[in-house]
């Protein structure tokens, strides 16, 4: 009488090997998307590098700067301002080129309307900020207002909260009447002008 012994066959190394080297690939593929996804798509507007503790009520800080429209000086203007700190990489600021652009023109002469850059970053998110990224900021968008590189982020030491864009409105007394943050309508920005024109 013959045994027959049946052997137990244990894991198969080759498909333990290629299902082990499908899961790295996998994985491998995960982390390089979002690698290039997180070099590519613009940051959050919110990611602002200053916050300033600045009030409705408080006394506008002073600040001059060099617009692509000639200098600015917040205390040789007699009209109420707006004042928008802004980031060339931000999609909200590139898109609140037009709501601001509509407000320049409906207000020319009755308030100052000035953007200044506020962000390190260059318009590819990532690059240093220089006047090159501003100029090209104001091509790109069409921006019929003045703007301004700020190098050393000073007007945005003192004016940006919450987030790109930063809008503050400033009265003929150089109090601030009003802050907003994010991409706002135009019916917003002329409600909170209304009190001090």
């Amino acid at each position: 009488m013959s045994r027959i012994v049946s052997k137990k066959k244990g894991p198969d190394r080759r498909k333990i090997a290629l299902y082990g080297g499908l899961t790295l690939l996998v994985v491998a593929v995960i982390v390089t998307i979002g690698i290039i996804n997180q070099r590519s798509v613009p940051r959050a507007a919110s990611d602002a590098p200053v916050n300033s503790q600045l009030k409705i009520g408080d006394a506008a800080p002073e600040f001059s700067v060099q617009t692509n429209a000639g200098p600015f000086d917040l205390a040789g203007v007699s009209t109420p301002v707006v004042l928008e700190v802004f980031a060339t990489w931000c999609p909200h600021c590139q898109r609140e080129t037009v709501v601001l652009n509509a407000l320049a023109a409906k207000y020319a002469g009755k308030v100052a309307l000035v953007a200044v850059s506020g962000s390190p970053n260059g318009i590819d998110g990532s690059s240093p900020e220089s006047q090159v990224d501003v100029n090209r900021f104001g091509s790109q968008f069409g921006v019929r207002y003045p703007i301004a590189y700020d190098p050393d982020l000073t007007v945005a030491g003192k004016y940006l909260q919450g987030g790109f864009p930063t809008l503050v409105v400033i009265g003929k007394n150089k109090k601030i009447a009003w802050i907003g943050s994010g991409e706002t309508s135009p019916a917003t920005i002329e409600k909170a002008l209304k009190p001090v024109l």
